[in-house]
């Protein structure tokens, strides 16, 4: 079962506790509401506005056809966390500019691999998130303590919501500031934030190889490798899955681990190492 089928119900939520698990329970007590009076048909969500209700052309998250399952038995907390914060950061990310895009939908379903019945699953938790007038500070700060200590993790979660931000074509200033609060909150400095903010912007053959190393150009030989390693190391995707990054994320963990090898690629031809 994927992450998205674990994270649905009462149980998964109980286990994560915290403004996540109140969310993911409060979501999944709704979804139980409405499987008990005839379950949710594409006609039923589009008739309420459907998921992410600023987009257009009616549920753009995939129909939930049959009852509510509830299966969701052996999800580890990290990995609903990982998944829950996502999606409930990507929601309140668009409320910074007003407007959630059909292109950020499609952005977010592509790079997690969210489609069938998961889609409108997904979409619920989206949308009460969205519609929750709590702000995105509490969400933030549980991710930050849950992955203490791992900042490939937390940054991970940082590039993900910059690739939605960017799917429109276009990141707001709103959207920008946004996500360099969340990156306060993790505890990245604004070094760290400016290297993930230009890894997830800028063409690969525009960005600084060193600065995506985490370093300058004063930087010795023996440092640029140290941090080469390191960075391979901690950025590793089986790594990354044992601390708590689901399956689905590991297409933006490799592409990730390509950028940190293309900077070191550069660096090695500029300097003949």
């Amino acid at each position: 079962m994927s992450i998205w089928g674990k994270i649905i119900g009462g149980a998964a939520g109980f286990a994560l506790g915290g403004p996540l698990g109140a969310i993911l329970g409060a979501t999944a007590g709704h979804m139980v509401d409405k499987a008990n009076n005839g379950g949710f048909s594409q006609e039923r969500i589009s008739s309420q506005g459907g998921p992410w209700g600023q987009t257009r052309g009616g549920n753009p998250w995939g129909q939930r056809t049959g009852q509510y399952g509830g299966q969701f038995g052996g999800a580890d907390p990290r990995q609903v966390a990982f998944a829950t914060g996502v999606i409930v950061l990507s929601a309140k990310m668009a409320k910074a500019d007003g407007t959630v895009t059909r292109e950020e939908i499609n952005a977010f379903k592509r790079l997690f691999r969210v489609s069938g019945p998961d889609a409108a699953q997904v979409g619920q938790i989206f949308d009460a998130a969205r519609r929750s007038s709590d702000g995105y500070e509490p969400y933030a700060r549980q991710i930050a303590q849950m992955f203490a200590g791992e900042r490939a993790v937390l940054e991970s979660i940082l590039e993900a919501l910059h690739q939605i931000a960017l799917s429109d074509g276009s990141l707001h200033p709103a959207e920008k500031e946004y996500l360099r609060k969340v990156a306060m909150i993790f505890g990245f400095e604004d070094v760290d934030f400016d290297r993930v903010h230009q890894g997830s912007t800028a063409p690969r053959s525009e960005q600084d190889p060193y600065k995506q190393l985490g370093l300058t150009r004063s930087a010795s030989n023996e440092e640029l490798k140290a941090a080469h390693r390191k960075l391979s190391r901690e950025n590793h995707p089986d790594l990354l899955m044992a601390k708590g990054m689901p399956e689905e994320f590991v297409e933006q963990a490799n592409e990730k681990m390509a950028r940190i090898n293309a900077a070191w690629d550069q660096i090695c031809k500029e300097r003949n190492i």
